[in-house]
């Protein structure tokens, strides 16, 4: 049951052509909601025909469900905002986190544009995670607190994309998969007639980029710069043609017979790689979060402890999270993890509500 909020019943769905999107907006219907179909025409590297394939497929289900359906050409701002963001931070040689960036400055900014011109009060998306309203008694609270929570289907949760929103943003937003598995939503696709999906290019490192062709990107991109690898004893043992192909804990891409070889630092005054075998070098006890954000707006006053990833497909590990400063946080792990990365996101979590997040220092 997807939970109705105050006002009118107008709500904007943001549509990939795909089949989570297409299911919530099928959910919000029988749900009594007049939705309003709406797709952000995303910029791609090199294959652009997938784009022009997922508004079709967008526009056929509308179609099929009597929806009114509109696309937004959106590719500046998501230059703007999510592509060069993404380069920024591979200049600085630190890993970047494009989708919870996306998700916090654009995507749901745009959906919110596009609900005000419509009239709607309300956007939905396919993402897999839940929204808890908090009951309070506290007259002077203006509108209700909102909670992210951890999604049922926790193979797919994606609470770590959206743990950058706000609680303007939250009390705005419908997530109607959050209570479904995957299982359950193709169900309900196939029981629709709904039968096309696997037609459209499915999950891949970057909605921008294809992984196999992220390096290519990367050199149109920022451009090449030789220089040397170097192991933990100052030996040369090979060449790279950039630093900003490399992210810590890498293996893939250090050719020397000598290996395998992890990237464990950077120099980037003097173009260096410096790379191990010894992965232990690799796991850290401690990191630091600045700046950080918690989804209830508020700061962290006191030590908590809590549960922690520090990468989207990273099973959660216990830790203690304690204040530093207005800005920044320590986060102690009880066992240590392996490469916590400079420009990741840390998103933390206390049992299936997620807190927030922060950014590796």
């Amino acid at each position: 049951m997807i939970t109705k909020r105050k006002g009118n019943k107008r709500i904007v769905v943001g549509l990939s052509g795909g089949i989570d999107s297409t299911v919530s907006l099928i959910l919000l219907k029988k749900q009594g909601w007049e939705p309003i179909g709406v797709t952000l025409k995303l910029p791609a590297w090199k294959d652009t025909s997938w784009i022009a394939e997922s508004i079709n497929i967008a526009k056929k289900i509308c179609k099929k469900l009597k929806v009114p359906y509109f696309v937004v050409d959106a590719q500046k701002d998501f230059t703007k905002k999510v592509i060069g963001y993404f380069i920024s931070e591979i200049k600085k040689n630190k890993t970047p986190n494009p989708c919870i960036v996306c998700n916090r400055d654009f995507k749901f900014k745009k959906l919110f544009e596009m609900a005000k011109k419509m009239g709607a009060n309300y956007v939905a998306t396919g993402h897999y995670s839940r929204l808890r309203e908090l009951k309070t008694k506290n007259k002077k609270l203006k509108t209700p607190e909102y909670q992210l929570l951890i999604a049922k289907d926790k193979e797919k949760d994606q609470s770590y994309m959206l743990s950058g929103l706000l609680q303007k943003d939250l009390k705005r937003i419908v997530l109607p998969l959050g209570g479904l598995t995957k299982k359950e939503v193709y169900k309900i696709a196939k029981k629709q007639g709904f039968k096309f999906f696997k037609k459209i290019r499915q999950s891949q490192d970057f909605c921008f980029v294809s992984g196999k062709s992220l390096p290519a990107f990367l050199k149109e991109s920022i451009g090449e710069k030789a220089g040397d690898i170097i192991d933990e004893n100052e030996r040369i043992i090979g060449r790279h043609q950039g630093s900003h192909f490399f992210t810590l804990g890498q293996r893939k891409g250090i050719n020397s017979a000598q290996g395998p070889y992890f990237v464990f630092g950077f120099d980037k005054k003097r173009n260096i790689v410096y790379v191990t075998k010894n992965q232990k070098k690799l796991f850290k006890k401690e990191i630091i979060l600045s700046p950080y954000h918690l989804i209830s707006g508020k700061k962290l006053k006191k030590s908590i402890n809590a549960r922690v990833k520090t990468r989207y497909r990273q099973e959660l590990a216990p830790a203690k999270i304690i204040p530093k400063n207005k800005n920044s946080l320590r986060i102690i792990f009880k066992n240590p993890v392996f490469c916590p990365t400079p420009g990741q996101f840390a998103v933390f979590y206390d049992k299936e509500k997620c807190l927030g997040n922060g950014v590796i220092a």
